[in-house]
């Protein structure tokens, strides 16, 4: 029974650009895009160009309702969109949410200016779809179907950024992609996002000797991960938004030093399938 679990598959794990060739092969090139089923509930997150695979299985399994909230909208973020089959089928009714932009930008705006000319071929218009557009703001607890609670914090990125923590059935699931650490310090917002969780999708572009000089790309390292997944006593730790040319093998070495420091650390790969048995009766 689907009820029985709730479900977590990665359509994309790169980040800033997809990539292909042999060397990536094993992790997979796409970018960002994560699905999460909460027993007949599916919610998507973010739109790379994972998203593209995504709606072709949707598709096949007569998926025709469910929700897509936003991270943020950088190209690597956005860039499956107008490649996303179930937006031109009308029997679809699709949810869409961000809060990065809040006060400066609605997500109707936000998709509305990346899918048009000079951009794209055609305007917004042609997706027969039916697209219900929500604003929040970082903070915000969503509840996008019965039963499912989405809580949201804001993350450090340039243009803004929003992190989320999925309850469900006694599960935690949160996102936590494009943000910067601090040297030496533990984002709070972070760490309320991550408490307890069952699985944490973190934000490890870089390393910390690369940190070095990537300070204010708004990226994080997997020894952060792990330090916040300590502290804030969560179980898994999947290592995602990898850097586009970090290799299958430079990959397998970084997730082998992840789980030496953290049992639960594992490198996400594209197409890559978790379940976390469920109790609808405990509450967090």
């Amino acid at each position: 029974m689907d009820d029985d679990f709730f479900l977590v598959r990665f359509w994309g794990v790169r980040g800033s650009i997809a990539v292909s060739g042999p060397e990536f092969v094993r992790y997979g090139g796409n970018t960002n895009c994560i699905e999460m089923r909460c027993g007949k509930h599916t919610l998507l997150f973010d739109a790379g160009s994972g998203l593209r695979p995504a709606g072709r299985a949707f598709q096949a399994a007569d998926v025709t309702d469910f929700d897509l909230l936003f991270t943020h909208c950088h190209y690597d973020h956005i860039i499956g969109l107008p490649a996303f089959a179930p937006i031109f089928d009308p029997s679809v009714k699709l949810t869409v949410w961000s809060g990065h932009l809040a006060g400066r930008m609605t997500t109707r705006q936000m998709i509305d200016e990346f899918i048009r000319p000079p951009w794209f071929p055609v305007k917004m218009d042609v997706c027969k779809a039916k697209l219900d557009c929500r604003d929040f703001v970082s903070g915000d607890v969503l509840r996008p179907r019965e039963g499912v609670v989405v809580r949201t914090a804001s993350l450090t990125h340039p243009g803004g950024c929003i992190g989320y923590r999925v309850e469900w059935g006694g599960r935690v699931v949160a996102v936590i992609t494009d943000t910067e650490h601090e040297p030496n310090k533990l984002d709070q917002s972070v760490l309320g996002l991550i408490e307890d969780a069952d699985l944490v999708i973190y934000d490890c572009t870089y390393t910390e000797k690369e940190m070095e000089r990537r300070r204010g790309n708004g990226h994080s390292t997997w020894q952060q991960g792990v330090k916040l997944c300590e502290a804030a006593g969560a179980r898994g730790l999947a290592l995602f938004h990898h850097d586009p040319t970090r290799t299958d093998e430079q990959l397998d070495a970084m997730e082998k030093l992840a789980k030496d420091r953290f049992a639960g650390a594992f490198a996400a790969r594209d197409g890559q399938t978790l379940q976390f048995p469920v109790s609808l009766h405990k509450k967090r």
